[in-house]
């Protein structure tokens, strides 16, 4: 099946604003559809964006995964943001209507917990997706490398992606060599939850993107190693690391750090592979395309994304 075809946004159109794992205090909706506003958008504010539902859940699974499904199918949305990550994507995914989904295709952004949904959508639907930054957990505090390449993608996509991390932050080589196939990936803790579930993500002959937040590096440690034994690093064909946020030890201070783990776990697979690449839980960030084709060259630390 053919990849689904999107229309790049203009200004004046309206996105869909829906939360399908964390809930957020009203304070910060209010900046985060401010923001939105202040890019040139209109925005439709989604129930679950004002719901609390357990203490970490913005509504219950059916709640969230209707209100999805009902915002893929709204013809005045023509593009879904997902409001913050948190925890709770990973509910929606035997709930979401992937056949009417892959008729409508739009824009849909968001990263960290949302990783669930990026896979599906593209292993089900064949619906390119973008790795970009949300409203209430981003946006409302982003500088403007964000906000710029957030809009470059929500404007010109599809298009040509060139990798263009911030100045004097460029991205490093960590096995040389040369791939080509398409996005996938995410978030390494949502990445490793979908393994044995009919939603695991499949990594064959495409380029893995990882990131990750909050880990210590024995945590990273294990679902790197998680990953390789499942076969996904040997099945891709080339591997894109992103930030590593506050994944130091302080209990393990004179420990393996995160390059260490790429240099022990990563590295002797032999797939061409980059890190230090500027998308996730990081400021300044990159918005990454998932689902198109890609090209890596790790010798020159550069990738290419689209058409």
């Amino acid at each position: 099946m053919a990849l689904q075809q999107i229309h790049a946004l203009k200004q004046g159109d309206t996105i869909g604003l829906t939360a399908p794992a964390g809930p957020v205090t009203k304070e910060r909706l209010q900046l985060a559809v401010s923001k939105i506003k202040e890019m040139g958008f209109d925005v439709e504010i989604g129930d679950t964006c004002y719901e609390y539902y357990g203490g970490y859940l913005a509504g219950t699974p059916e709640q969230r995964a209707n209100e999805l499904n009902s915002m893929f199918v709204n013809q005045n949305i023509l593009a879904i943001f997902c409001l913050r990550g948190g925890y709770g994507s990973l509910h929606l995914l035997p709930l979401l209507d992937y056949e009417t989904i892959s008729k409508n295709p739009k824009l849909f952004v968001g990263y960290s917990d949302i990783t669930a949904l990026h896979i599906a959508f593209q292993q089900k639907c064949h619906l390119p997706t973008i790795h970009g930054p949300m409203p209430a957990s981003d946006l409302i505090d982003a500088e403007d490398f964000t906000i710029q390449s957030l809009y470059s993608a929500l404007t010109k996509f599809p298009f040509e992606w060139r990798l263009e991390n911030p100045e004097s932050e460029p991205a490093c080589c960590l096995v040389p060599g040369f791939a080509n196939g398409m996005m996938t990936g995410g978030n390494l803790s949502v990445i490793v939850s979908t393994l044995g579930t009919p939603f695991e993500i499949d990594t064959k002959g495409k380029i893995l993107f990882l990131e990750d937040v909050g880990e210590e590096p024995y945590r990273i440690d294990r679902m790197l190693t998680q990953l390789v034994l499942a076969g996904k690093v040997s099945d891709a064909s080339g591997i894109v690391l992103g930030t590593w946020t506050e994944c130091s030890s302080e209990r393990y201070a004179d420990g393996f750090q995160i390059e260490d783990l790429f240099e022990k776990i990563i590295a002797p697979i032999g797939k061409p592979t980059i890190f230090n690449v500027k998308a996730g839980h990081c400021k300044p960030s990159l918005s990454l395309p998932l689902g198109l084709s890609a090209h890596l060259d790790a010798v020159n630390g550069t990738l290419l994304i689209g058409n």
